[in-house]
């Protein structure tokens, strides 16, 4: 049996490793952002969900990745799934920062002797109600919507640059996701511990939805463009 590793491959390693570094930090982000909202005991286990599930979809894009290529708009349908993503994130990021300052009235008032009703604490009887808290599904759920929409970037960088050298597209793939998998639990631990970092997480966010939109749109009118001239 041949364990001869070639120049060709040893230099599609150290691309790979480039790459899953550069594009692995989006994925993190959303991942951290979304674990950040729940409690403790919950954010492990759906973090490694999340990441299982990115695990399935990356391998499934690897397998089909020149069919894949040759879908046109799905970079623009990406983004905008993402951009969705990003409102929903921060409209629950809001509803926390809103029951948070809520119950630091509360605080404050029992701490001083007097009272103050939970409408004047969650902004004077304009009905804002405490919200619902997160489910594990609906977390899993944002994080395999978000990867969807994100990965695809990374995967086709992965399989361009692995080509035929098989093991260099695997590691590639584990790589990405043991990266996210690590970053994403770091990025949620100050997230829970320094709120408003949440927003500049939702502002990367938007950016790369923003990206993807203006990428994939432009990649749907050059093929309008190019389908005119036959």
């Amino acid at each position: 049996m041949d364990f001869t590793i070639t120049l060709s491959e040893v230099t599609a390693f150290l691309q790979v490793i480039m790459v899953d570094l550069v594009l692995a930090g989006d994925n993190a982000i959303v991942v951290g952002v979304v674990a950040a909202s729940l409690p403790r005991e919950q954010r492990a286990r759906v973090i490694f969900l999340g990441i299982a599930a990115a695990t399935v979809m990356r391998v499934g894009f690897a397998v089909i990745t020149t069919q894949l290529l040759q879908i046109i708009g799905l970079t623009l349908a990406g983004g905008l799934l993402l951009l969705w993503v990003c409102w929903k994130l921060w409209r629950e990021v809001e509803a926390q920062r809103k029951e948070r300052k809520a119950e630091a009235a509360l605080a404050a008032a029992a701490a001083a002797g007097g009272t103050v009703t939970i409408e004047h604490a969650h902004g004077h009887g304009h009905g804002l109600n405490k919200p619902p808290p997160k489910t594990m599904g609906q977390a899993v759920m944002q994080i395999v919507l978000a990867d969807l929409s994100m990965s695809l970037d990374n995967v086709l960088a992965v399989a361009g640059i692995a080509r035929d050298h098989a093991w260099v597209l695997v590691f590639g793939l584990v790589l990405s996701v043991a990266l996210m998998g690590a970053a994403a639990t770091l990025i949620a631990n100050f997230l829970r511990r320094w709120p408003w970092l949440v927003y500049i997480g939702l502002a990367i966010i938007l950016y790369v939805a923003c990206h993807m939109i203006f990428d994939g749109t432009m990649k749907v009118y050059d093929a309008a463009q190019l389908s005119a001239l036959f």
